[in-house]
């Protein structure tokens, strides 16, 4: 390959891992071209981006990068693929979902949420990892809730003390 074809195509990985903010790198060595296809469309379903790569071409996009992935860079040996989403944790779902019918794809390494996670055994992990706007609603609600709490024990304290007043007022004396 021509050097400027492997610019042309470093460019054109680090160009795919700047639009999106969430990078798993993953082993889908081995799977069939069924399996292959199956997996793709399963991606495109959830708006994960699958790219198959040469490891040298990702390790120059990465290096490349406004952000450093150089923790991710030991874990480009064998076969790699990059999964991209704009959700933290799609890819890892989606990983979990389609390795109850086969083995693959196997979790390498993730940047998610600014933070890097290694190996298989780190999937669970990733899965229930909860989004910035996740964590932004969780805060919300429990600061509105004391306010529900006030405002529900107001309301039956008016329908309780009226309650109490309409039986006085029909009583006969």
């Amino acid at each position: 390959m021509r050097k400027e074809d492997k610019a042309q195509l470093i460019e054109s990985i680090g160009v795919e891992i700047a639009k999106y903010p969430y990078v798993y790198l993953v082993d889908i060595e081995g799977l069939n071209s069924v399996d292959t296809a199956k997996l793709r469309r399963l991606c495109f379903r959830r708006e994960v981006k699958l790219l198959v790569v040469k490891n040298k071409l990702l390790i120059k996009a990465m290096e490349q990068s406004s952000v450093d992935y150089s923790e991710l860079l030991s874990t480009c040996k064998g076969a790699t693929s990059i999964m991209l989403s704009n959700v933290n944790n799609a890819p890892a779902k989606l990983i979990k979902e389609f390795r109850a019918t086969s083995e693959k794809p196997i979790l390498k390494a993730a940047y998610v949420e600014e933070s890097f996670y290694f190996g298989d055994t780190s999937l669970n992990d990733l899965i229930t990892i909860k989004s910035k706007n996740e964590l932004v609603a969780d805060i919300i609600l429990a600061l509105m809730s004391p306010t529900k709490n006030v405002v529900s024990t107001l309301q039956s304290s008016a329908n309780t003390l009226s309650g109490v007043i309409k039986t006085l007022s029909e009583r006969t004396e």
